[in-house]
């Protein structure tokens, strides 16, 4: 019998965890879960859009569509949780800047009820730089997309 190795094992995050690797917290904790999570590679960020979304007050009266930086900032708490527990978890005396947004477009409006998916993967990685890229999907249908870059910087 033959024993495959599996050299990077999938994993999901939960809330709870979640919580321990980034420092944002209710409202503008914009990400449920991650599944799909290949340390140091990619993730799948999980996100249930609801009615209750703080920014449909504002965003729009009538016709509610969830802000297109909103799902930016998805986009990089994913890739940051990422980034965070493949560095073995959270470092107290850090912390994740955005450095740069490139190629972003943005497809179609993610209204209430949405179940955002947002994986993202690696593109590189230089020493406290990482540059991702990254979708946001409703039932397999692009949404956003964008390429990002973010520095990881002594708090």
């Amino acid at each position: 019998m033959t024993i495959k190795a599996v050299e990077n094992p999938r994993i999901e995050i939960d809330s709870v965890e979640l919580m321990t690797l980034l420092p944002h917290r209710h409202p503008f904790l914009l990400i449920d879960r991650l599944t799909d999570v290949v340390l140091g590679e990619s993730a799948t960020g999980i996100k249930g859009v609801t009615m209750n979304e703080h920014f449909f007050v504002g965003h729009f009266p009538g016709r509610p569509i969830m802000p297109g930086v909103l799902i930016v900032e998805a986009m990089a708490q994913t890739a940051g949780a990422l980034v965070v527990k493949s560095m073995g978890g959270p470092p107290r005396d850090k912390l994740v800047y955005f450095m740069s947004v490139e190629n972003c477009k943005f497809r179609r409006p993610v209204l209430p009820g949405a179940l955002l998916r947002i994986p993202v993967v690696k593109e590189r990685q230089r020493g406290n730089v990482w540059k991702f890229a990254g979708k946001a999907l409703v039932d397999d249908q692009l949404m956003a997309e964008a390429t990002f870059t973010a520095m990881i910087v002594d708090a």
